[in-house]
């Protein structure tokens, strides 16, 4: 993960080009260290982006297939990685913006959620993508979709896992707007000059305002999806999700 501050602006590049900037506990957890570094009179931004011709494809499904471990072991997994970036998010007092340069899947598509901005290039594809593997939406994907998207259409994507176009993404909420390709940089700058020009303390507070005000509060509803996914790791429906995706097959679920 590179990490550079210029200018006021922090910005945190996933660079596993590789496998399509996949997530590992380890690259969410450096995240979520570089979200809780934020400070309002150092950063006036933060902006994350992936290197290559992906944004993120959520979590690193080679990683899943090793792991062995307990429910109790899951949950305390989640929360000290993905929860974390999550927590750390929420509570930032410096705006995020997520500058979606491809596809968001799974965890990618809810990094973009959680960030406070998120421009995607048209060409860019999405897809809540957890139930091919066999998991329920995380990293805050439970509580902060619905609050996006509407309650119907955040089940239609979190049951179905299709896959939609940053036309739709705008449509639905989920980012602010979708650009040509090659006007993604300059759509992000213009909305980085305007924050820079605002008062980030007063930013922080307002977000945090509005984050205390929400339906139901983040934390307890954070906790709550981490412990369901923990037992959803446990499942045959994970396990099988897992093999067939690496078997480049449709899964057979049960």
């Amino acid at each position: 993960m590179d990490i550079t501050d210029d200018d006021g602006v922090r910005t945190v590049t996933f660079d596993r080009p590789e496998v399509m900037n996949a997530f590992t506990t380890e690259t969410a957890a450096q995240l979520a260290d570089a979200l809780a570094d934020l400070d309002p009179d150092d950063h006036d931004a933060v902006v994350l982006t992936g290197e290559g011709p992906a944004f993120s494809a959520g979590g690193d499904v080679e990683s899943m297939a090793e792991r062995e471990e307990s429910p109790e072991a899951a949950y305390e997994r989640i929360g000290e990685t993905f929860g974390r970036v999550v927590e750390e998010a929420m509570s930032s007092r410096v705006p995020i913006v997520a500058k979606v340069n491809g596809d968001a899947v799974g965890a990618g598509l809810a990094i973009a959620a959680v960030a406070d901005f998120a421009y995607a290039v048209e060409s860019a594809t999405f897809s809540c993508a957890f139930v091919r593997v066999g998991l329920i939406p995380d990293t805050g994907g439970t509580f902060l979709l619905p609050e996006l998207v509407g309650l119907r259409t955040a089940k239609r994507l979190a049951f179905t896992g299709e896959f939609f176009d940053a036309e739709e993404a705008a449509q639905l909420g989920l980012i602010n707007e979708a650009v040509a390709d090659d006007a993604l940089d300059d759509a992000v700058d213009d909305l980085l000059d305007t924050l820079r020009a605002r008062p980030t303390r007063t930013i922080g507070l307002a977000k945090r305002a509005i984050h205390r005000n929400l339906g139901k509060g983040w934390s307890d509803a954070l906790d709550y999806e981490n412990v369901v996914q923990s037992q959803a790791y446990e499942t045959a429906e994970h396990e099988e999700g897992v093999a067939a995706f690496l078997d480049g097959r449709e899964p057979e679920f049960e």
